[in-house]
C-alpha cells in the first residue's frame, strides 16, 4: 500500500513537471521602491535591435508578469522609468527577476534558467566594479569640497585608480567569456567590451564561436562583422583605395609604399578628434624627415567645414575625403564605425598599428622611426 502511493505521488509529480508550458516562457518581477513608475516593458530583439514588444502595470505589490514564445533562444530586455534589465530567454524558462530601484548600482537577481544564471554571474562581476567606481566617486567628491580649486589635479590623479579599476572588471569579462563559451550571456559579456580597445580580441571571440552560437540573428550578424573586421587587423594588408582632394586631385594608398603612413579617420564636426590633432601635428613635425607620412581622411559632408578645420587645426599634410559621412566606400572598407580611428601602414603596405593616441603613438614612432 505504501509502494502504491509512493507511486501515485511521483507519477502526480511527473504530470506536474509535464504540463509546465514549453511553448513558451514567464518572467515573474518585483520591483521595490519603484516610485511613481508604474508601467513595466519587455523589449525583444527584432533585426539586431531591442524594440517594444509588450508592457504592463505593476501590481500594489511592485510584481509583474510577462509570458512569451520566442523562435530560438535570444535577448530581452525589462524597463521600468530610467532602469533597464537584460535577460537571456528561451521557451520553457521560468524566469524570476527581483530589483530595487533605489539602488544607485542598478544590481538585480536573476533566477530560473541556465543563461540567467550564467548572466547573473557576470552581474556580479559588474556589481563588484560599480560599487568600487562609487566608492571611488564619492571620494572624489570629498577631496573636491575640501580643495575645490584643485579639482582638475584630484581628477587627475584619480585617473590612475579608476582605469586600474576598469581594466580589472574587463579582465574578468574576457575570462568570463571564455570559461563559458557556447552561452549567449558570453557573447553578451564581450559586448560589453569597448569595440575600440579590444578588437583583436571580439574578432577572435567571433571566430571560436560562430559555430556554436550560430542561428541567433544577433550573434550571426556580430560574426559577420567581425569577419569583415578580420582583414584589417595589425598584420594584414591594407586595403586599397584612392580618394581625392578638395581641389580633385586622385590620390592613392599605393602612393604611400616604402613609407610609414598614417590614415587619420576624422572631421571637423568630431570633437575627440580635434582635441587629438595638435598630438597629430606634433607627430607630423617630428617625424616628417623621418619616412612618415600622414593622410587626412575626413568623414564630413559639408566642405566648407572640412576645410576650415584643416586650416584651423594647422593640418599641413594630404587630406582626402569622399563627403559621405559613414558611408563612404573606403570608410566603410576600414569598418570605421567610430572617429578618430587610425591605422599605421607600414612600408610594405601592411597595418602595423591602429588607433594609437597622444604618448602611445608617440612612443610607437620614436620605436620605429630611429
Amino acid at each position: 500500500m505504501k509502494l502504491k502511493n509512493l507511486s501515485l505521488i511521483l507519477l502526480i509529480a511527473v504530470a506536474f513537471t509535464a504540463c509546465k508550458p514549453k511553448d513558451s516562457f514567464n518572467i515573474d518581477g518585483t520591483f521595490q521602491n519603484p516610485g511613481t513608475d508604474k508601467k513595466v516593458y519587455l523589449y525583444g530583439m527584432q533585426s539586431s535591435q531591442m524594440v517594444a514588444i509588450d508592457s504592463t502595470n505593476l501590481s500594489e505589490k511592485g510584481e509583474f508578469k510577462f509570458i512569451r514564445k520566442t523562435p530560438s533562444v535570444d535577448f530581452f530586455r525589462v524597463s521600468i522609468g530610467n532602469h533597464e534589465f537584460m535577460l537571456i530567454a528561451k521557451n520553457g524558462d521560468d524566469i524570476k527577476l527581483e530589483a530595487d530601484l533605489a539602488d544607485k548600482t542598478m544590481a538585480y537577481k536573476i533566477s530560473g534558467a541556465n543563461e540567467v544564471e550564467k548572466l547573473s554571474e557576470l552581474n556580479t562581476i559588474r556589481n563588484n566594479f560599480a560599487k568600487q567606481a562609487e566608492k571611488l566617486q564619492a571620494d572624489f567628491e570629498a577631496k573636491v569640497a575640501e580643495q575645490p580649486q584643485n579639482r582638475a589635479k584630484i581628477l587627475e590623479d584619480m585617473r590612475p585608480q579608476y582605469q586600474s579599476y576598469i581594466n580589472q572588471l574587463n579582465s574578468q569579462i574576457i575570462k568570463f567569456a571564455k570559461d563559458n563559451k557556447g552561452t549567449l550571456a558570453s557573447f553578451y559579456a564581450m559586448n560589453t567590451l569597448s569595440p575600440q580597445e579590444y578588437e583583436a580580441e571580439l574578432v577572435k571571440f567571433a571566430d571560436e564561436v560562430k559555430e556554436e552560437i550560430k542561428g541567433n540573428a544577433t550573434v550571426d550578424t556580430f560574426v559577420k562583422q567581425m569577419a569583415l573586421l578580420k582583414t584589417v587587423q595589425v598584420g594584414q594588408i591594407a586595403p586599397a583605395f584612392t580618394m581625392n582632394t578638395a581641389d580633385g586631385k586622385a590620390i592613392s594608398l599605393s602612393a604611400y609604399k616604402g613609407k610609414y603612413v598614417l590614415l587619420d579617420f576624422w572631421a571637423s564636426w568630431c570633437q575627440p578628434c580635434r582635441q587629438e590633432n595638435p598630438n597629430v601635428v606634433k607627430a607630423y613635425n617630428q617625424y616628417k624627415t623621418k619616412n612618415f607620412d600622414i593622410l587626412g581622411i575626413s568623414l564630413d559632408t559639408d566642405k566648407a567645414a572640412w576645410l576650415g578645420a584643416i586650416k584651423a587645426d594647422g593640418l599641413t599634410w594630404s587630406h582626402v575625403s569622399e563627403l559621405k559621412d559613414f558611408n563612404g566606400e573606403t570608410v566603410k572598407k576600414y569598418q570605421v564605425q567610430a572617429i578618430p580611428t587610425s591605422y599605421i601602414i607600414d612600408p610594405n603596405g601592411k597595418i602595423a598599428a591602429k588607433n594609437l593616441r597622444g604618448a602611445e603613438l608617440e612612443a610607437y614612432l620614436a620605436k620605429t622611426l630611429r
